[in-house]
């Protein structure tokens, strides 16, 4: 899909990293990354943690043979609320790609948006110059937050948005400019612009085209192979429907995020509590489905 659709930048999660283990043209990647978890030796534990890690990273490294920007790796999401575990964890990742020959530079690493996660984005930033793709993301409250820890890039969940209130709400069906995803990434990008912050905004976890094309302007976008095959038999002219201009005057004004502030108001967006926790539950599940994979791998 890469090189049918030659995107800038790509992403893995464990999900995805999870369904691509288990085809048969990537075998190969899952014994090097068994073999170097038995390398390095240590408990049956140890081995498969390392191994995992080496999996996401020689991942990273495939992919990175095929595209001119960045890959994005995703920290262990059950470390989604241990500051130091997220940093200890991310550094190893980029250590690794080292060992592979690539530099921090082409690497995003990606983290869970809660409070910690968002926090050890910020030392990581400062401290390690190390890039993070902010991840999981669905409320203002999490936007806000990233914005002032002065992380890279954040990836807001359209598509998960528009599920939940699908699930939960009387309206089954919603037009592109009113998609309750749609709306909180137009926000988003607006309040960022409008006060000068530097962090990349990528719409990601889209449904359908019309989520695409009504986030057109946004900084980045990911968009999954399916849709970019729908939207390549498109032959429409795209207008902008994000702008600098726009969000310098509209109508948001600029808060301060402490912790008390940044949990209250999160915990504000009934929505986002739940995609969020629902989110770092079904990475955290995916991830344990991978190790144990690989622990067959490991003993045998």
């Amino acid at each position: 899909a890469i090189d049918e659709y030659k995107p800038l930048d790509a992403t893995t999660n464990p999900s995805l990293i999870l369904a691509a283990a288990q085809m048969p043209a990537y075998q190969e990647l899952v014994d090097d990354a068994v073999a170097y978890g038995k390398k390095l030796g240590g408990s049956e534990e140890e081995q498969i943690k390392n191994a995992c890690d080496k999996l996401f990273v020689l991942f990273g490294a495939e992919i990175l043979k095929r595209i001119p920007g960045r890959v994005s790796t995703e920290v262990d999401a059950r470390l989604s609320f241990d500051k130091e575990g997220m940093i200890q964890r991310a550094r190893r990742l980029i250590d690794l790609y080292k060992e592979a020959g690539i530099g921090k530079d082409r690497i995003l690493i990606k983290l869970s948006s809660t409070w910690e996660g968002i926090q050890a984005g910020k030392v990581l930033e400062a401290e390690y110059g190390i890039h993070c793709n902010m991840t999981l993301l669905f409320s203002f409250a999490q936007a806000v937050a990233c914005a002032e820890a002065g992380v890279t890039l954040i990836s807001p969940f359209v598509g998960r948005i528009l599920d939940w209130y699908v699930a939960n709400g009387d309206k089954k069906a919603y037009e592109p400019s009113e998609d309750p995803g749609v709306k909180s990434v137009t926000k988003i990008y607006n309040y960022y612009k409008k006060f000068g912050y530097k962090t990349i905004v990528m719409g990601a976890s889209f449904r359908n085209t019309g989520e695409i094309k009504a986030l057109t302007g946004c900084d980045y976008l990911t968009i999954s192979p399916k849709l970019l095959a729908e939207l390549s038999k498109e032959y429409v002219k795209l207008t902008p429907m994000l702008s600098i201009k726009e969000a310098q005057a509209c109508q948001l004004e600029k808060i301060h995020l402490d912790e008390k502030a940044f949990r209250w108001l999160h915990n504000e967006d009934q929505m986002a509590v739940e995609k969020l926790s629902d989110g770092i539950r079904k990475f955290a599940a995916d991830a344990i489905k991978l190790e144990r994979m690989l622990k067959v791998d490991v003993i045998s």
